[in-house]
């Protein structure tokens, strides 16, 4: 029952404040290096510390598709049939979709696996991800990959740079994850840089996580205003004077580093804020759309979180799963299923030649979309059916999409609109339900950032619900706006300094027994002493400030003065107010083992401190035995069932 050990020393609250203490000291590092890790697509960029205003992003990627700007490359990973990495992005895509059929059914193609991190309640070292053929693989080995993948191509480039082989061990690296994600999901990511071989474990401090939202806000700090669109000043949907595309070959031949100058001044836009303004930061990516409250503090314009992140699982794939369910009403979703199964780099292909559409849709577009099927998803559905997909569309009653006579699917404009709807209608809501918030009043800019930010159709339906309560900002780049934050974040993580803690976290401790105030259920009696098991002492309670580098310091005694092994269990749980570590909702996330065999000490009672750092992307704690100075240390563990 409850933990056997330990009883709070009165006074029991003791807050230190060590924000001049930086979470992140340490060694120096020559090079940050940002990977953001997307749904759809990812990619990485750097800069060294001596130029911090130049940052690299990665040379383009060979491949690319007509339409779509290769700066990231897909998140797509191949595995050999013997489930050795085989490539990544564009060419992983390109590989699968060249092999013949009766071969990619023995290859396995993985696509948008990021999801299964934010999806899974339990999420464990052991959850697995399904292959495009069906195949169960470990999804810590396929993230592993992909950042080994990221860790080869970078290096590659640095030692290019350099003219010699670049060091590991020089460089910093960020990961960026959604704010939005449990912890067990932001740990599986370290985890995995850890097996990637991207840092060491006994360097945690080399890797940061950093979360898009905030990385996003410090990119946007520098901004000037040539390099955004405040769309109030102009009607969504119509391009820009002089903003036409490259073409695309154009596009391609560039292949040297592309290098962003990120001016040493804070932007125009940022000294229009004074003390205590506050912005909103909408990050909509491939998967999830991350909704972040900050706050400016002068003079040196750091930035405070004022509400805890939010939003959910409303990135632009909600679409694709749209155009899945319009294809199931049309074709039948037995077909789609065994089409998946059988033709498995066709329906990738379909996938595609849909995305490239997707991104043409827009509020004010009249001429249909055409949509390319492939022909073996015409061949096989003769012969899955007996009839002709032309017989199917006009069989459906799907009345705003045709067949078009050169193997097409027409749709017009409310089609495509209709598909986006779902989607847009969640990130709407979320931000209504925001606004209503009593601390989120008065907000200056709402930055629009991530992919799915480039959308008309969500740019004109953010402009409608806020009724010009708040100017509307979207960097130019806006796909490429996190990773470039997630550099300078990396370069200075002091910027961000007060946070909202996600959880309520706490340990595990014995109190004396109060006759009417504790439950009897919860009594123990203990050489003639009664205590109350199972009691929650609160470290820092949910959406509670933090400043970065924030550390609560606890005293706690053995309940039996004998006691060898002290054992201090860490709790977390999304209530504010905890009573009992037995309550619904209340998990371990970590434990302290402290040995004192063979230590004495002369005092009546031998005091056990606990330090858990808060204010950081992530948690740290530590159990220090007074008497004798020895210390543990403890990442907690989130992975752990």
């Amino acid at each position: 029952m409850g933990d056997p050990g330990i009883t709070p020393l009165s006074p029991s609250h003791i807050q230190k404040n060590d924000t001049d203490s930086n979470a992140h000291t340490g060694p120096s590092f020559i090079v940050v290096v940002a990977v953001d890790f997307g749904t759809t697509s990812s990619g990485y960029a750097y800069a060294f510390t001596k130029e911090p205003e130049c940052i690299h992003t990665m040379r383009r990627w060979e491949g690319g598709d007509p339409g779509v700007s290769n700066q990231k490359t897909p998140t797509t990973i191949l595995l050999t049939p013997d489930r050795k990495f085989h490539s990544f992005g564009y060419a992983a895509r390109d590989f699968y979709h060249d092999l013949d059929p009766s071969e990619s059914r023995h290859w396995l193609y993985l696509e948008k696996f990021k999801m299964k991190l934010h999806t899974t309640a339990n999420l464990s070292i052991d959850t697995e991800l399904h292959a495009a053929n069906g195949k169960r693989v470990k999804a810590i080995d396929i993230f592993a990959y992909a950042l080994a993948f990221f860790k080869e191509q970078a290096l590659k480039e640095l030692s290019d740079q350099a003219g010699a082989e670049f060091d590991n061990t020089n460089i910093r690296w960020v990961i960026t994850v959604p704010a939005i994600w449990k912890m067990p999901a932001k740990q599986f990511m370290r985890e995995a840089a850890y097996k990637a071989g991207l840092v060491p474990r006994d360097i945690p401090e080399q890797l940061i996580i950093a979360l898009e939202p905030e990385a996003a806000s410090i990119y946007c700090r520098k901004l000037r205003l040539h390099q955004m669109i405040d769309i109030g000043q102009r009607e969504v949907g119509k391009k820009e004077e002089g903003a036409s595309q490259y073409p695309q070959e154009h596009v391609r031949s560039k292949r040297q580093s592309r290098t962003f100058l990120v001016e040493n001044v804070i932007g125009e836009l940022w000294s229009e804020l004074e003390e205590g303004d506050r912005y909103v930061v909408v990050d909509c990516g491939g998967g999830t759309v991350d909704l972040t409250v900050h706050q400016i503090q002068l003079p040196e314009g750091h930035l405070k979180e004022l509400y805890k992140a939010s939003g959910g699982p409303y990135g632009s794939i909600g679409i694709d799963y749209e155009f899945e369910k319009l294809l199931c009403k049309i074709f039948g979703p037995d077909f789609i299923d065994q089409f998946k199964i059988k033709r498995p780099a066709a329906w990738v292909d379909l996938m595609i030649a849909f995305e490239s559409r997707k991104r043409a849709a827009a509020p004010d577009r009249t001429n249909p979309l055409n949509i390319n099927l492939p022909f073996s998803f015409i061949d096989y559905y003769k012969k899955f059916r007996g009839h002709s997909v032309e017989h199917a569309l006009r069989k459906s009653n799907v009345d705003f999409v045709k067949w078009s006579s050169q193997g097409m699917l027409r749709m017009n404009p409310d089609a495509m609109n209709a598909l986006f709807k779902p989607t847009i209608d969640h990130i709407i809501q979320h931000l209504t339900d925001l606004f209503d918030k009593p601390e989120v009043y008065d907000i200056k800019f709402l930055f629009l950032v991530g992919g799915f930010a480039e959308s008309p159709l969500l740019q004109q339906a953010v402009q409608n619900m806020l009724h010009g309560r708040s100017r509307i900002i979207i960097p130019h780049d806006v796909g490429l706006t996190i990773l470039k934050g997630a550099v300078l974040f990396g370069l200075d993580p002091g910027v961000i300094k007060v946070r909202r803690s996600p959880l309520t976290y706490g340990v595990g401790v014995l109190n004396r027994y109060i006759e009417g105030k504790h439950p009897p259920d919860k009594m123990l009696v203990k050489d003639g002493t009664r205590w109350c098991t199972d009691v929650f002492d609160t470290f820092i309670a949910c959406d509670q400030s933090v400043a970065l580098g924030e550390t609560v310091k606890r005293s706690y005694t053995p309940a039996k003065p004998s006691q060898q092994v002290i054992v201090i269990h860490v709790y977390c749980s999304e209530k504010e107010r905890v009573g009992f570590i037995s309550e619904p909702g209340v998990r371990k996330c970590g434990t302290l083992r402290l040995d004192v065999t063979g230590t004495e000490t002369s005092a009546a009672r031998r005091e056990i401190q606990t330090h858990m750092q808060f204010g950081d992307t992530e948690i740290r704690a530590m159990a220090v035995d007074v008497a004798t100075s020895r210390t543990v240390k403890a990442s907690i563990d989130f992975l752990a069932q």
